[in-house]
């Protein structure tokens, strides 16, 4: 049965301050996430890039699946930070009767063709949602840490709480930034644990990083329900032995050399101080240690899914 379109969300005019660029050290960025200090990761073809291999990795990680939590025939679903919709993409086509709703305060790396249950809407996730309460069967929030503003991070999980319907879920995604290495081979007079160092030190005050190792909490406080996390070892390259790991770390090999370079050249240089030179010699160093593979070193990936009870009368 085709998709129902009789209920399509509105649509208005793209305010042109979200197309608005600015290139910094040969990179370009959104000029409103700049000036807000909103979101200071590069926008560019090579990032679009990087993001398409994370969502690959993540699709290894995952086994395939999208979504985690039991939901069979979701009528409306809202995917927070789409980034390029790859995600979104896969979902959309998956239920071809479910309407599905992205928003990212970025609409220049997403797809130039869609499926026709799909709609991209431009937001800051930092004010509070447009949709009406009770709305969506399922909320997907990944990767969006860096996006996020230090004190909204409560009123955030608050706000998925509101637009998910009695009995729907709630499934988030988040890497914790601080490279970890359990065999004692990585010390902090190394480049990769000392650009985690800076990286957090470059977001202190700004954005909350450590966001991902208190997903479960921040959902349980917000009111959710059997709420289930789990932490994933995420290597840097093809270090594991066994061969599903060894094949994802492969695969992350090529995201993580991109990653510390897009993810740090603007705070390490603006909000640290250090100069592009400085700043390009450790990150240089920390892409070849990420790449050594007796370092065996990894980022935390942490996954957490929650159900809005269905019994409870919401004050909203």
């Amino acid at each position: 049965m085709p998709y129902d379109s009789s209920h399509e969300p509105e649509t208005i005019e793209l305010d042109q301050t979200f197309l608005e660029t600015v290139v910094y050290l040969d990179r370009t960025y959104q000029s409103y996430a700049i000036n807000n200090l909103t979101y200071l990761v590069p926008i560019d073809e090579e990032e679009v890039e990087r993001l398409h291999i994370m969502h690959n990795v993540l699709f290894r990680i995952f086994d395939g699946r999208l979504i985690f939590a039991p939901i069979h025939r979701p009528r409306r679903i809202l995917d927070c930070g789409y980034g390029t919709a790859s995600w979104a993409m896969e979902v959309a086509q998956l239920h071809p009767r479910c309407e599905v709703i992205g928003i990212d305060i970025n609409p220049t790396m997403g797809p130039e063709e869609m499926p026709a249950n799909l709609y991209l809407q431009v937001d800051d996730l930092n004010r509070r949602l447009s949709f009406d309460s009770h709305h969506f069967d399922l909320v997907n929030s990944w990767l969006i840490a860096q996006g996020i503003h230090v004190n909204r991070w409560t009123q955030y999980v608050r706000d998925l709480l509101r637009v998910i319907r009695p009995g729907g879920w709630c499934q988030m995604v988040e890497i914790y930034f601080n490279v970890q290495s359990d065999n004692g081979s990585l010390t902090p007079d190394h480049a990769l644990y000392q650009w985690s160092a800076k990286y957090l030190e470059s977001m202190n005050g700004l954005k909350d990083l450590r966001a991902a190792t208190r997903l479960p909490n921040l959902m349980r406080d917000a009111g959710f329900v059997d709420v289930e996390s789990r932490m994933i070892s995420l290597p840097t390259c093809a270090w594991p032995s066994n061969a599903r790991d060894k094949e994802i770390g492969a695969a992350n090999r090529d995201n993580v050399q991109r990653m510390l370079y897009s993810f740090a050249i603007f705070p390490f240089t603006e909000r640290l101080g250090m100069t592009s030179q400085d700043a390009h010699h450790l990150i240089d160093q920390a892409c070849a240690e990420a790449d050594n593979l007796t370092f065996k070193a990894y980022f935390p990936l942490y996954v957490c899914i929650g159900r809005k009870p269905r019994s409870r009368r919401w004050g909203f």
